[in-house]
Formats: C-alpha cells, structure tokens, sequence
C-alpha cells in the first residue's frame, strides 16, 4: 500500500510539474490515466487564475479578487511561458486513451494556450488596443454580486485598488499608434463607468459594518482611483495620433483568430461563403411570403417589381407596432414569463426554476458595443445572478430612439428575449454551470454560445411559438439575416476591403435593418472582429449536427433529448460536442457532458 501511494505521488508530482517526456513508465502511464489528467486541469486552472486575477474573479473564483496585477512586458512574459509550459505538458497525454470529456477538455486547453501565444506573439492588441485596459468590470463584480459577505467583498475592492494608478500608466506606455475608434470606444467606457469608484463603492461602503476611520481611507483610496480613471480616459482623448493603426484587422490575422477562437471545421473564407448563400435563401422566402401578406395590408395596391423592395415594405409596415421610448425594459420583462410558459407547455427543454434571471439597465461600463446581452454567473459562483442588459434609450432623441424602436418592434422584441434569455443565453448558460467539466465553461465556445441562441429562436418558431403566422417567420428571417449579414459584414470589413457606405447599404437594403441598428453595427465592426462570426457560424453547426443526429437515431430521435443532451457537453466547440454526440447512441436519465 506504501509503494503504491508512493507511485501515486510520484504520477501525480510529473503532472504537476510537466516533467520532461523520456518514455519512462510514469510518463507512458500518465496519458492513460483519466484521474492523472484530472488532476493536471486543477493544477492548470490554479496556475491561470495566479497569473489572470480578473479573469478568475469573471469565473466566480475569488482567491485572488484583491490582487490587480500592472499590464507591462514582465507580466506578459510570465502569461507566455505558462502558456508554453502547459502546451508541453499537454503533449505528456497520449490524448487518444483520455475519456470523451477529457479528450474535449485536452482540446479546448491546447487551442486556449495556443490562443495566448498567438494573441501576445502576433496580434499584439496590447499595443493598438486601449479597451482591453479596463478594471471596471471586475471591481463591479466584486461589489455587486453576493457571492462573500459584504465587508469581505468591500475590502478586496479596496486592496484591489492599490495598483489602479500604476496600472493605467503603465497601460500608457504600452499604447502605440492604437486604432481611433478603439481609443474613442475605451474613453467612453470609462467615463461612462467610473461611477463604481465615484459613487457605488461608497453607497455600498454605508450599508456595512466598517468602522468609520476604515471607511474613510477607503473613500479616499477610491477617489485616486476615480482620478487615474478619468486621466486615463482624458490621456485618450489628447493622444495625438497621427499614423493610427487600420481597425480592420487584415485577412491572415483574421484567419487565425478565426480558427482558435471560433474553433469551427470550417475556415472563415467558407463561413463567408456559407452566408452568402444563405442569403440568397432567406430573400427567396422572403418573397414568397410578402407576396402572400401584399394584399392583406396594401389591398389592391401595386406590389413593387423589385423583391427586395417588396419585402421592405411589408418590415416597414410591421414594424410600426413597437414598444414607447421609456418602456423598452418593461416590454422586455413581461416577455420572460411568456416564453417560460411556452418551453414547457411544448417540453422543448428543462428549465431550472431556481436560477434567478434580472432584467436590468445595461451597466455604463458595458455601453457601446451591443444593445442588449446577457451576463450569466461564473462555472465557480453558480448561484449567482444571471442578468439581462437593456441598453437606455432615456437620452436618445426621438428620431434616434423610433428607428431603433422599429428594429425592436414588437415581433422581435420577442425574438430577441428568445435569444438572450429563454430558451437562449440564460438557459444554455444555466446548462453549462451544471457541466461537471470546469474548462468547457472557463474557455466557453462563443460560436457554441451565440449558435444555440440563434438555433433557439428556429426552434421556438418551428414548434409554433408566435402561431405560425406568416408575419412573424418573415420578421424571423429579417432578424435571422443579422446573423447572416454579421459574418458578411465582419469578413468583408477586416479580410476584404468593404467600407462604411457598402457596409450600410448592406444592413439597410439586403438585411433591412433600420438606420440606427445599422449605425451601430458598423460602430460594432469597428471595434470587434471575429466575434460577429459565432452567430451564423455555431448556427450552422448545430443544424448541421441536429439533422445528422436525427439521421442516426431514426424513429429514436426526440427533440428535447437532443438539445439537452447538446447543452450537456457546456459551452464546449461544436465539432468536438458532434464527434461525441455522433459516436453514441441517445442517453436516458441523467445527462452529463464529463
């Protein structure tokens, strides 16, 4: 028994260390070993979360909340030789003997460390990029979910806070020739929430028990912080900046961050070509369908040669019906419950009761990218809140506001709260929490993510949600084309050379969206790449994948099995969810993705 613990010890200490591959017998044994590879992940997750305290406090794993570390070449450094030293580690495992979870797992490590070499090697945002220098986010989590007792919380923010200063300068001298909109977008950013420092850590502060004298050093320590942020901010707005880097990102660069972050079997070119002819499908439909509703709501009037026209009127006139300025977030509120009612009477997927769902105002520090999102608790704080963020339309001018009231007319406000919450985002993150496989959800798959989201609105429409009235499967495919169109618009901007104007004729005249909403996409596209990929990108897996399910299993096939069985992997790449779920016959009872 002595020796045997000793062996284990032994196996386990090579794990840890990553120790040299010499064909030895523990380093043969140990990419046998199931319970060896499951060790090494803690080991791997620990060494991350030292390295990526935000990261960590994102996850819900709260050793390191209080630490922020300063972004210069050491730090750096330090994040690329832990990245090569668990790419040599995960060559110790033969990954062919490994279970179906773990050979998942082995995958999405591998491409993730590869990601950080290729991000600090060769992107190199860090220079060009000066929205991912922001701590906001972070010190928000920290003070506003409930995951530790509030004075526990209080003073990790305030210890936290002691490298604010550096950190911003530090963030200013990395920064050369950054791209303009970017600079424009992380100005706005942090003015916009800076009020966490200026304001909510202090109304929090009030409702604990910290001695007063404490209470004061930490307001004080927070108003240095306010400052740093809003010099910074200032810092962006004066950078003189004569020969600013290309926001578009450029076609190899676009490819590879293509490949790790998508994760996909195909590449980006045949993601683009996919949704081009997918467009072609989606106006055919379209026609079919305006010309069925023309007479219903133009009478006797002309219907337009140009189908593209055609269809436009038909949105146009649909898409008067829309909610009021300042009752968007209320629309959206009582939509919830509907669709829960929905799920269930159709049992389309098991809904967990338990897991809370807010709708709030979306935070300041998130504006500027997307309307409306999802923020779901981390794979470590399960309990915690899922939030859905509403951008306020409090200050937008009335003309502003109609345009993008009519993007979110009362067809695809439904739409929308079928992809953000049910059965979308909320649900399929409420599924991956409950994965056993920790990595699945700390390196979620965005394609994965935003792919079941818009498979989810399909579904819901083919099972009958909205009563199969034409008018809401047209205003579907309308919303289905900004899937669609994202991957046009994102490859045609950052791998080709398409400009604002094409860009929105594109949106308007092809996709018919409203002005705003166009506006808004482009503003998107200009400071994000790739991301606009998973929507149309993880879609399309996942249809691929149903209809390949369905061919194996035969008259065995069930809808609702085959969506939880597909949520049960986590937010794992869908080409690895495919291999497994291809190479099993269906699972009764208990679904597990580990």
């Amino acid at each position: 028994m002595i020796k045997k613990l000793l062996f284990m010890a032994c196996l386990i200490y090579s794990v840890l260390i990553g120790c040299k591959k010499d064909g030895s017998s523990i380093s043969s044994l140990q990419g046998k070993d199931n319970d060896a590879f499951a060790v090494y992940e803690n080991s791997f997750l620990e060494g991350l979360w030292k390295l990526n305290p935000d990261w960590a406090t994102s996850v819900g794993y709260h050793k390191y909340d209080s630490l922020l570390f300063v972004p210069d070449d050491k730090n750096r450094d330090k994040m690329l030789t832990y990245a090569k030293v668990q790419i040599d580690s995960l060559s110790r495992f033969d990954v062919n003997t490994l279970s179906d979870a773990n050979r998942m797992d082995y995958h999405v490590m591998q491409n993730q460390m590869e990601l950080i070499e290729w991000k600090l090697q060769q992107l190199k945002a860090y220079q060009w990029d000066p929205s991912q220098y922001n701590v906001i986010s972070t010190f928000a989590y920290i003070l506003n979910e409930h995951y530790a007792p509030l004075t526990k919380r209080l003073r990790s923010f305030y210890q936290k806070m002691a490298n604010i200063p550096a950190y911003y300068k530090a963030a200013e001298k990395e920064i050369k020739n950054p791209v303009a909109e970017l600079t424009s977008l992380a100005a706005d950013q942090h003015l916009g929430g800076v009020g966490v420092f200026e304001k909510d850590f202090a109304d929090s502060l009030k409702k604990s028990s910290i001695p007063q004298a404490e209470q004061k050093q930490m307001i004080d320590r927070a108003h240095l912080s306010a400052d740093a942020i809003k010099a910074y901010a200032a810092w962006l707005k004066a950078l003189k900046n004569d020969k600013p880097r290309s926001f578009r990102l450029g076609k190899d660069l676009y490819e590879s961050k293509f490949k790790y972050e998508i994760q996909s079997e195909l590449t980006a070119q045949q993601i683009f070509n996919a949704a081009v002819e997918r467009k072609k499908y989606l106006h055919r439909e379209m026609t079919k369908i305006s010309k069925k509703l023309w007479p219903k709501y133009f009478g006797t009037k002309a219907m337009p040669a140009d189908s593209l026209e055609l269809i436009a009127q038909l949105i146009d006139t649909l898409s008067s019906k829309h909610a009021e300025q300042g009752e968007f977030q209320p629309a959206i509120e009582r939509q919830i419950p509907k669709l829960t009612a929905f799920v269930k009477s159709k049992d389309l997927v098991t809904l967990d009761p338990s897991k809370p769902l807010v709708v709030r105002k979306e935070p300041g520090y998130m504006a500027g990218v997307a309307g409306a999102s999802m923020s779901s608790p981390g794979p470590y704080d399960k309990e915690g809140n899922s939030y859905f963020n509403v951008g306020s339309l409090s200050n937008w001018p009335a003309d502003k506001a109609e345009s993008y009231l009519r993007e979110y007319n009362n067809y695809t406000l439904q739409i929308l709260c079928i992809h953000e919450a049910i059965p979308g985002h909320y649900v399929q993150m409420v599924y991956a929490n409950k994965s056993p496989s920790l990595i699945k959800s700390v390196f979620s798959n965005g394609a994965m993510v935003e792919g079941w989201a818009v498979y989810s609105e399909e579904m819901m429409l083919d099972n009958g949600f909205g009563g199969d009235e034409p008018e809401m499967r047209l205003m579907w495919y309308k919303w289905h084309l900004r899937s669609v169109c994202n991957t046009i618009l994102d490859y045609g901007v950052h791998s080709q050379t398409m400009t604002r104007p094409d860009a929105l004729k594109l949106l308007t005249r092809e996709a018919f969206q409203q002005q705003a909403e166009a506006e808004g996409k482009w503003k998107r596209v200009s400071v994000s790449s790739v991301q606009l990929d998973s929507y149309f990108t993880g879609y399309k897996e996942i249809i691929d994948l149903r209809e390949a399910y369905k061919k194996k299993l035969g008259d065995k096939y069930k809808l609702k099995e085959f969506n939880e069985r597909f949520l049960s992997y986590g937010s794992a790449p869908v080409k690895y969810i495919k291999e497994s779920m291809l190479a099993k016959g269906p699972v009764t009872g208990n679904i597990s993705g580990k």
